[in-house]
């Protein structure tokens, strides 16, 4: 929880320190293709899902952007043996993105991300005790923003956190998800 607070933190000292000009706020939403990765998972495949949610765009260079945003994130995994077999894991993810623009429009993005699980299913059951409450992960990626605010994007979300919260398991589990989303800076 400190690292959430800091992070919160140096986020609002950064934005009260730039001019209107170097600040945009945006929207955006799209596709999540996810998993859990690990050992023995050999019986486990992808699912997929959407993203969405509320991002900012910081101006510290012309070369060099952070991004925060708050985004909810369906996740979870499929079984390879079982069509039926999904695991919805719902987060709402906090990443806090470095964006270097390689040139005019395009950019490559990374930086960490921290994500609360706000619900589980898979069936009718709910897994929610079986699932830590916190991840942590990072994200890298690319980027590519047009004049006229719409922005394009294309992320890998690498979980560094065990998500198992089971006692007797030894296998650890991480989200690994792959998004594509699509946004609008207003202004």
């Amino acid at each position: 929880m400190k690292k959430v607070i800091l992070i919160i933190v140096i986020t609002v000292f950064t934005i009260s320190n730039v001019n209107a000009q170097d600040f945009n706020l945006g929207v955006k939403g799209g596709l999540n293709f996810a998993t859990l990765t690990g050992a023995n998972h050999s019986e486990i495949g992808w699912t997929t899902d959407f993203n969405l949610g509320i991002m900012a765009e910081i101006k510290i260079s012309d070369k060099f952007s952070l991004q925060p945003e708050l985004m909810y994130s369906g996740q979870g995994y499929g079984s390879s043996v079982d069509s039926e077999g999904i695991i919805a894991l719902n987060y709402l993810n906090v990443p806090l993105m470095s964006k270097y623009y390689v040139t005019k429009g395009l950019s490559l993005e990374a930086g960490p991300q921290i994500g609360f699980l706000l619900s589980t299913k898979g069936g009718t059951q709910d897994y929610k005790d079986q699932f830590k409450t916190m991840d942590f992960g990072v994200n890298f990626g690319v980027g590519y923003k047009l004049d006229n605010g719409l922005y394009f994007s294309a992320r890998y979300n690498l979980g560094l956190s065990n998500i198992n919260n089971i006692d007797g398991i030894s296998d650890k589990n991480r989200n690994g998800v792959f998004q594509l989303s699509i946004g609008y800076f207003f202004f």
